[in-house]
């Protein structure tokens, strides 16, 4: 495969199904859909933990959270592990970044050449009370349910700042005759579920799409995802139509975030360079919208661990929708190998694979893992899903199975039925072969406490308080105290 260079797109809590790529039968995401038909669309593609920080974190190492120990939203990516922005920028290749990166700081050495308008997290701190692992304070994210509709935020404010910075930087960097790579990365349609008023309008609540066991009558009966609801103030069950409402809102954001790639797409194409970049998209994470009663991420459900990722340019098979299972960690070597680089020696234990291969090849068997150690949970949770199966560890609670083939909205846990009992066993062969689940949670618990202790303890935490969303650069933090 000849270097190019690549544009590389996050967004952030994006939905894996809703674009229309994905069949959406609601969801208007035209620009997306167009880069699915001109590139590769992955159909079992993963984060490798369902909340930011960690996620990020895992993206830019290439390893998973459990092997670099940035477990949650207050042990944030500081740059002292290789990520394959080091990689590409210390073989000389330009490698810039706009818009979210949520690490530490940009005091820190995060790989990058240049970081544009980032957004870290809080600080330097971040979200220190998710460290207090099923005994802090809990939260009530409901008003951001009940606030659900049309009007404007920062957020997308920021992100249309983020594609006219995108588009300069494209002009600035048109002629550059050594590949480079920029990593763009949108914070939409990450909550607020605010809308701008005339996209809110295109999704009138009566016809969006309900999600699989919102209704309290159907939430699953698990121990963890009980935890969840109850954190997080989710229970009671939302009336139907406040939760229409926020689904309408959260499409429109979707259809938002599509705008504003599109802008980037086409300065590309308008500066013909695309003869010379490929283009890779996904999110960090994906949104519950109320299924199973929950609303944002922090599970192992498809809502939330699935991602959308689609491949595009040059040597990227053209209409093909790959059902190899991938996950984020396989962006570092996709990025490496894209531009001309090379993995070293201390790469060679990576778990991910390059993604332009993984695209030309024929489906693969590959088994992918996530895990969860943040806010809202009181044990690790592991994941384990070869495509057809997936398995859902909890530490000291019961696992779940879920046949995605017969059962793709996850309704029937088989891991209580006869069949379901030797599956679960082999898959829990499989995950300790990665790790050690009851040990890794005793390390993850061991440095959330000193991270505690590091802050001046849980007291000092609990006054500081928490926030719902970073910031964006300018905007002051608004914390809540519970």
């Amino acid at each position: 495969m000849r270097p190019t260079n690549l544009l590389f797109i996050l967004s952030d809590q994006h939905s894996r199904d809703c674009s229309g790529s994905y069949g959406h039968p609601v969801v208007s995401t035209p620009n997306l859909d167009r880069l699915a038909e001109q590139g590769t669309r992955f159909s079992r593609a993963y984060t490798n933990c369902p909340i930011c920080v960690p996620a990020r974190a895992s993206l830019a190492t290439g390893r998973y959270v459990h092997q670099v120990r940035y477990w949650d939203n207050g042990i944030a990516y500081d740059g002292r592990i290789p990520s394959w922005g080091h990689r590409v920028r210390e073989q000389g290749f330009r490698v810039d970044s706009i818009g979210k990166l949520h690490f530490e700081s940009a005091r820190n050495d995060n790989g990058f050449s240049e970081e544009i308008q980032p957004l870290h997290v809080v600080d330097g701190e971040g979200d220190i009370l998710g460290c207090l692992r099923g005994r802090g304070p809990f939260r009530n994210k409901r008003i951001g349910i009940l606030e659900a509709g049309p009007g404007d935020s920062t957020y997308l404010s920021y992100d249309q700042s983020n594609a006219d910075a995108a588009c300069r930087w494209l002009r600035e960097h048109q002629n550059d005759e050594k590949p480079w790579a920029l990593f763009l990365s949108f914070v939409c349609p990450h909550p607020p579920y605010i809308a701008p008023p005339e996209l809110f309008r295109r999704y009138p609540p009566e016809d969006v799409v309900m999600p699989p066991q919102w209704r309290e009558a159907d939430w699953p009966a698990h121990p963890a995802i009980d935890f969840f609801r109850r954190y997080f103030g989710f229970a009671p069950q939302f009336a139907e139509a406040e939760v229409r409402r926020m689904i309408a809102a959260y499409y429109g954001v979707c259809t938002y975030l599509d705008a504003r790639i599109g802008e980037v797409l086409d300065c590309l194409r308008g500066l013909n360079l695309n003869d010379r970049t490929r283009i890779m998209y996904s999110s960090d994470h994906g949104e519950h919208m109320g299924a199973r009663g929950i609303f944002g991420k922090f599970t192992h459900y498809d809502e939330a661990v699935a991602v959308p990722l689609i491949l595009a340019g040059p040597d990227v098979p053209a209409g093909k929708v790959s059902q190899t299972p991938v996950s984020l960690v396989d962006c570092f070597p996709t990025v490496v190998n894209c531009v001309g680089a090379h993995l070293k020696d201390q790469d060679a234990n990576l778990p991910g694979a390059s993604l332009w291969e993984i695209a030309a090849d024929s489906d693969r068997l590959r088994t992918v893992f996530s895990e969860y150690h943040a806010a809202g949970s009181r044990n690790a949770a592991y994941m384990l899903c070869d495509g057809r199966y997936k398995f859902n560890y909890y530490v000291e609670e019961p696992p779940q199975l879920f046949d995605l083939a017969a059962d793709p909205q996850e309704l029937y846990d088989l891991a209580k039925t006869e069949a379901g009992a030797g599956i679960c066993r082999r898959f829990d062969g499989r995950l300790r072969e990665v790790l050690d689940p009851e040990a890794t949670d005793r390390l993850a618990k061991q440095d959330q406490l000193a991270r505690i202790e590091a802050f001046g303890g849980a007291e000092a935490a609990g006054k500081r308080g928490t926030f719902e969303n970073s910031p964006v650069p300018g905007e002051d933090p608004a914390f809540k105290v519970y």
